[in-house]
C-alpha cells in the first residue's frame, strides 16, 4: 500500500479528547488504503512548561540536559496516541526519534537531521501497523539525545516521508493552511492554495509560523508534496489546495508576485567595527546563529559587520553579551527594539520594483526603515518594533489586497 506521513501539532493532541479525534482520523486514513506513519508534537504547551521548569532550576540550563528534559514531551504524546488507536481496533506502535532512525549532528537544542535510517519503521509498516513517532527529536552520531528546535516535528515528518518514499506528507494543525500574513495581525489575510518550496522556506526564515524551513529542504530534495491542513478537515482529496495549502515545485502565480508578508518581532541587530571574522567566530563559540550577515570591505582597516539575530536563538543572552564585551569592548553593540518585515514571492527581486514600492509605502505612513536586505525570493525591512504590526498591515494592503493577477 502507498505510504503517507501525517504530523499532528501540539494543539491537535492537547488533551485526551483531541488525541482520540486524531486517532479516529488516522484510522480513516488507514481504511482508505494507506500505510500510515504519524509524527506527533508534545501536548499543548508542554514544551514551554518544561522549559519554564528548567529556568526555575537554572537561569542557564545545560543544553544537553535541556534536550533530555524537552524530549520527554513528545514521548508522552506518542504513547497516548498509540493507546488511543488500539482502543479503536487499530494496531499501533510508538517510537522515539532515535528508535525511528533520526540521526542528527552533535548540536543540542537546535540539531539538524543528517540522515534517516527508518528500518524499524519500515518493518512495522510492513506488518500493517500504524507507526507513531515522537517528533522534534533524534539521536546524534555520539548516541546523545538531541532536539531540533522550533518546528522540529515538521522536520521529523518530512524527513521521514522522504526516507520512506511516501506519497505525500500531511502537516495537520489548528489552522487550515498557510495564510498571506498572520490573521491575528492582518484581518484581511487570505489562505494560500499553493506555495513553492522556496517561498515556504523564505516565509519560515522570515518569522512566519508556517512549515519549518529545514523540513521544506527535505521535501524539495525529493519532490514530496506537503499538505498543510486543519486536523478537523477531511482527508486529502483530488484537490488538496481546496481546503489547505499544498507546497510543491510550482505555484499558480505570475513571477514577481508577492505571495505573503511575514514579520519577526524579537530580533537584535549586532553591529561591529571590529574584525568581522573574529566576530562570527565568537558567535559560533557561543552557539549563536545569525539570520543575515553583511560585511563591508572584508579584511580592510576598520571593516564593519552587521548581523541580524533572532532572540529565540539566544539561549543565554546575558552570557552572550558578556562574551562580546570581553572580546570587543565598545567595538560591538546589540541594538534592541527592531522588528523584521518581509515580502516573499518567487522572482520578486528580478528588479527592485518590490523594494521601491514597499519603501515608498512605508515612508508614506512615516514608518522609517533601519535597513533593507534582499534575496531571490524576499525583501526585508527593519522597522521599529512598536510599528511592526501597522507596517505588516500596510504592506499586505500594498502587495496582496490590490487584486494581483494570477495565472488561471
Amino acid at each position: 500500500m502507498p505510504i503517507v506521513v501525517q504530523k499532528y501539532g501540539g494543539s491537535s493532541v492537547a488533551d485526551v479528547t483531541r488525541i482520540r479525534q486524531v486517532a479516529a482520523r488516522i484510522m480513516r486514513t488507514k481504511a482508505a488504503g494507506h500505510d500510515v506513519a504519524v509524527v506527533v508534537s508534545a501536548m499543548g504547551d508542554t514544551t514551554d512548561e518544561l522549559l519554564g521548569l528548567a529556568r526555575q532550576v537554572s537561569p542557564n540550563p545545560d543544553r544537553r540536559e535541556l534536550d533530555m528534559l524537552l524530549s520527554a514531551g513528545e514521548r508522552i504524546s506518542m504513547a497516548l496516541l498509540s493507546m488511543a488507536i488500539r482502543e479503536l481496533g487499530g494496531d499501533a506502535i510508538s517510537f522515539t526519534g532515535s528508535q525511528s532512525g533520526i540521526i542528527t549532528n552533535d548540536r543540542h537544542v537546535d540539531a539538524r537531521i543528517i540522515e534517516v535510517r527508518p528500518f524499524r519503521v519500515q518493518d512495522e509498516l510492513a506488518r500493517g501497523r500504524v507507526v507513531v513517532i515522537a517528533g522534534y527529536q533524534g539521536v546524534s552520531y555520539r548516541r546523545e539525545v538531541t532536539t531540533l528546535g522550533r518546528g522540529g516535528s515538521d522536520t521529523t515528518a518530512v524527513a521521514m516521508a522522504a526516507a520512506l518514499g511516501a506519497e505525500w506528507c500531511e502537516i495537520c494543525s489548528d489552522v487550515d493552511g498557510v495564510y498571506t500574513a498572520d490573521p491575528r495581525v492582518v484581518p484581511a489575510a487570505q489562505r494560500i492554495g499553493a506555495l513553492t518550496y522556496e517561498e515556504t522556506q523564505e516565509l519560515a526564515e522570515a518569522g512566519a509560523r508556517v512549515l519549518n524551513a529545514q523540513a521544506v529542504e527535505f521535501a524539495k530534495e525529493t519532490g514530496i508534496a506537503i499538505y498543510a491542513r486543519a486536523t478537523s478537515s477531511p482527508l486529502a482529496g483530488r484537490d488538496p489546495s481546496s481546503d489547505g495549502t499544498v507546497v510543491r515545485r510550482h505555484a499558480p502565480r505570475m513571477p514577481g508576485t508577492v505571495a505573503g508578508i511575514a514579520s519577526e518581532r524579537d530580533i537584535l541587530l549586532l553591529q561591529s567595527t571590529h574584525d568581522a571574522m573574529r566576530l562570527v567566530e565568537v558567535m559560533d563559540e557561543c552557539g549563536v546563529s545569525g539570520k543575515q550577515l553583511h560585511v563591508a570591505a572584508l579584511g580592510a582597516p576598520g571593516d564593519g559587520a552587521t548581523v541580524v539575530i533572532s532572540r529565540e536563538n539566544l539561549h543565554s543572552e546575558d552570557q552572550f553579551r558578556r562574551e562580546l564585551s570581553a572580546a570587543f569592548g565598545g567595538d560591538v553593540r546589540l541594538v534592541d527594539g527592531l522588528g523584521a518585515l518581509s515580502a516573499i514571492g518567487a522572482g520578486i527581486n528580478a528588479t527592485y520594483a518590490t523594494v521601491r514600492r514597499g519603501s515608498l509605502s512605508l515612508g508614506s505612513r512615516g514608518i522609517a526603515s533601519h535597513g533593507v536586505s534582499t534575496s531571490s525570493f524576499r525583501a526585508t525591512w527593519l522597522v521599529e518594533r512598536t510599528v511592526l504590526d501597522d507596517a505588516a498591515r500596510l504592506l499586505h494592503a500594498t502587495f496582496i489586497e490590490e487584486n494581483q493577477q494570477r495565472v488561471p
